[in-house]
């Protein structure tokens, strides 16, 4: 059977990687995050046009214990992904129904843990970023509201997962489309056309999070052919649920750092004053936006190198990871130069605030250059999570984080924010870099291992 006929046919066996078949991943599912960031340029506006920083900071606070949390758990759009897209390269589709059940039951109950824990996590992570008492009021008010929306936005990551693994970009802009879009309307209308502030951005991403569930099941499970159906005991299966949760454990590790990087440098630049912790935050949507660029090849890359596992096909694998790389860096480079040429104009729409927009532009450089310094970490992470090596992505992110406070303890002394951002880039830096460095042996031991069986 020649490459292109299996593609047609059903997605198994050995296939052609081209710059097409990249960007029909990569293409909708960027549009698709990047109404995530826009959604978080939306939010900072809305919440800049209070007319007071404790606003714009306080809900920066809640937005990083909340990404916490639920960053942590982003183990279960990646393990689904890398898992459903090898099954996919197999033509497993009664395996692929499988893990999406799996991960669905993973998430809803995770969810409802989160929720029920919120008053604990909340004077948790309050303790640990340790705002000022009129900004710690704002940020509890959005976060109290805004958990209620956990197990539907765990749901989403399954669901995300599911489509991803199936190589449905279009199914995945739809979904982000409908979340975020909903969120960005209602964050508008009840944060300042009704005068909710804070209570209505919140209630806005509740509401968003809970539609796109709803649209997601409909959409996933009217797909489903009843032939390839699981029995509830090959869905909870011992072995498979143990694999499952060892992939989970290692990703959510790994995770859990990353997210806690970030709220290590939120932590930092609260101590420096709500000047510097509202102009960062403002920043810190420049930097998702590069991120959510780079996700859409990241993505792609997962998809691809996951079909070719499944298919056992080295030539696919080495092809994916080369064009993937060259996306991710060209796409990283054009980001850059784009936030050097009108990121100033982008902060003076975050912020009507004089001071904290004069702060923002100081640091704009630092903020434009993560999507050069993180186009490899990006597109490295996708081939390790199609791959589900995730015991190495641990152990390289924990390698990476170190560097990270080595850089910390260096820079910030001696530059202040400058030094702060100088250490985010690095980390971005280092992610990629020892990620790579580990790829040819993997990719080696991989194809060499299942060429034996």
């Amino acid at each position: 059977m020649s490459a292109t006929t299996a593609s047609e046919n059903d997605g198994s066996g050995p296939f052609e990687v081209t710059h097409r078949l990249v960007l029909a991943i990569a293409i909708p599912m960027t549009l698709g995050f990047l109404t995530t960031p826009l959604l978080g340029l939306t939010d900072t506006a809305v919440a800049g046009r209070l007319g007071s920083a404790d606003a714009l900071a306080g809900m920066a606070v809640a937005a990083i214990i909340f990404d916490l949390l639920l960053g942590s758990f982003n183990f279960l759009r990646a393990s689904t992904t890398g898992l459903v897209a090898q099954a996919f390269g197999r033509g497993d589709r009664r395996e692929e129904q499988a893990i999406f059940w799996r991960s669905l039951t993973i998430a809803l109950c995770s969810g409802f843990v989160l929720m029920l824990l919120s008053p604990l996590l909340l004077s948790a992570g309050l303790f640990l970023m340790a705002p000022t008492p009129e900004v710690a009021e704002v940020a509890s008010t959005y976060f109290m509201i805004r958990v209620l929306s956990a197990p539907m936005a765990l749901a989403n990551y399954a669901l995300l997962g599911f489509v991803l693994g199936r190589g449905q970009g279009m199914t995945g802009l739809l979904l982000q489309a409908i979340i975020n879009g909903i969120n960005i309307v209602l964050s508008i209308t009840l944060g300042l056309g009704l005068g909710w502030g804070i209570a209505g951005i919140a209630w806005g991403t509740f509401t968003g999070e809970t539609v796109g569930t709803l649209a997601g099941l409909a959409i996933v499970v009217s797909r489903f052919e009843r032939a390839d159906r699981p029995s509830r005991a090959e869905i909870f299966a011992p072995a498979r649920l143990k694999a499952l949760f060892s992939l989970n454990r290692d990703i959510m590790i790994r995770t859990f750092v990353l997210i806690g990087a970030f709220a290590i440098m939120t932590r930092i630049g609260s101590s420096m004053g709500p000047l510097v912790l509202a102009a960062n935050a403002v920043l810190m949507n420049i930097f998702l936006v590069a991120g959510y660029y780079l996700d859409g090849i990241a993505n792609a890359a997962e998809q691809l190198v996951g079909r070719a596992f499944g298919a056992n096909f080295r030539p696919a694998f080495d092809r994916a990871v080369k064009l993937t790389f060259l996306w991710s860096l060209g796409l990283g480079v054009v980001t850059t130069g784009l936030f050097l040429i009108f990121g100033a104009n982008i902060v003076g729409l975050l912020t009507t605030t004089e001071s904290v927009r004069a702060e923002a532009v100081k640091y704009l450089p630092w903020a434009a250059l993560t999507a050069i310094t993180g186009a490899l970490a990006f597109q490295m992470d996708g081939v390790f999570i199609g791959a589900t090596w995730s015991s190495a992505m641990r152990n390289m992110m924990l390698a990476a984080f170190i560097g990270y406070l080595a850089a910390l303890a260096v820079f910030v002394p001696l530059l202040g924010n400058h030094g702060l951002w100088l250490a985010l880039n690095l980390f971005l830096a280092f992610r990629g870099i020892f990620l790579a460095m580990r790829l040819p042996a993997l990719a080696g031991r991989q194809f060499s291992l299942a060429d034996r069986r």
